[in-house]
């Protein structure tokens, strides 16, 4: 008996920046490319609103969850190519995936659980490092914001 396949995923995803106060970034290594590190990521599943996705992934990844209230919405997305190694995933044809961006500030010692099945490791790291170690444009985009975002809040 063949298994029912895996319904193909909505190009709409989520973006998590988890931050320290803008200086230390939580970072996840993927399970399957331990050169991709990132921050929480996740497609929207059927009827949910980015939000609500934003919610859900922050804590089956990392263990942290938290209310609606609790996320900072930027009510910004980017749309991007989806990397040739994950077309399968969905729709023959589709390749570019709209991605909206959130963010939410959690102590350093918050516990993490990381999501075996989708990261081995997860790492709190300076600007710079997360800069560096962020995969896609899109993150380090966001991050860069959010130092930005830290430095104006200093300087006022």
């Amino acid at each position: 008996m063949n298994p029912t396949p895996k319904p193909f995923k909505r190009p709409v995803s989520v973006l998590v920046v988890i931050h320290h106060q803008y200086q230390q970034f939580l970072l996840l290594q993927r399970s399957d490319n331990p050169l991709f590190w990132q921050s929480v990521t996740g497609s929207l599943e059927t009827d949910e609103t980015p939000l609500q996705t934003a919610v859900r992934e922050l804590c089956e990844e990392t263990g942290v969850c938290l209310s609606a209230s609790d996320i900072d919405d930027w009510h910004l997305s980017y749309d991007y190519d989806i990397y040739p190694e994950y077309w399968y995933r969905y729709a023959p044809n589709v390749r570019t995936n709209t991605e909206h961006v959130f963010s939410v500030n959690i102590a350093p010692n918050a516990t993490i659980t990381i999501a075996p099945r989708e990261h081995s490791a997860y790492q709190w790291v300076d600007a710079d490092t997360a800069l560096s170690m962020a995969y896609s444009p899109s993150n380090q985009q966001a991050i860069a914001a959010l130092i930005q975002q830290g430095k104006n809040k200093v300087s006022q």
